[in-house]
């Protein structure tokens, strides 16, 4: 199976990147975990959403490619970050390759909630009808103080949170096989 990780960050040493390079690594016998980067996407605008820039091209025939979609999101003011946002816009207009497409959500903060509002946001925006996107339930994955659960080499080192990880990427990866 294929996955595609949208991070919502594009920060070098982001928490929620070294999540996903986490998954991508400790799961890579389970499915083939690609990480997109949302740094090169333009704004929004539907003035060229039918003659987009080559980046949305590429960007949406990766997430339309993959079996599912890994949603990795931190939590600015509350809420998702733009740049997820805009990559979201792009993805529910026109072909919406997300439709219908598996997705779980996780997220890492240094906040004690571990992103608890942003994902609540994300579960409904991808309940809209352009995004349409089923949600693995009850696995919720909050990563929270994650500054204190990986090391300086980006390694996931709190066995409590890997263990945990094992379980919800079993959950999911028997819920992928699904829809397959």
């Amino acid at each position: 199976m294929k996955v595609v990780a949208i991070v919502g960050s594009i920060r070098k040493e982001s928490l929620n990147l070294k999540l996903a390079q986490h998954v991508q690594k400790r799961y890579a016998d389970k499915f083939e975990l690609e990480i997109l980067s949302l740094r090169g996407l333009p704004m929004y605008d539907q003035d060229i959403e039918l003659d987009a820039p080559q980046e949305v091209i590429d960007f949406k025939a990766q997430v339309k490619a993959a079996d599912a979609v890994l949603w990795i999101t931190p939590e600015y003011n509350s809420t998702i970050p733009g740049v997820l946002g805009n990559a979201i816009d792009w993805m529910s207009r026109v072909d919406r390759v997300v439709n219908g497409k598996p997705s779980m959500i996780m997220g890492a903060s240094m906040g004690a909630m571990g992103s608890v509002k942003a994902q609540m946001h994300l579960r409904n925006i991808l309940f809209a009808s352009g995004l349409n996107s089923p949600l693995l339930p009850m696995n919720e994955v909050y990563v929270g103080a994650a500054h204190t659960k990986f090391d300086d080499e980006g390694n996931l080192t709190d066995q409590a949170t890997v263990e945990f990880l094992d379980t919800v990427i079993e959950n999911f990866q028997k819920w992928m096989k699904a829809f397959a």
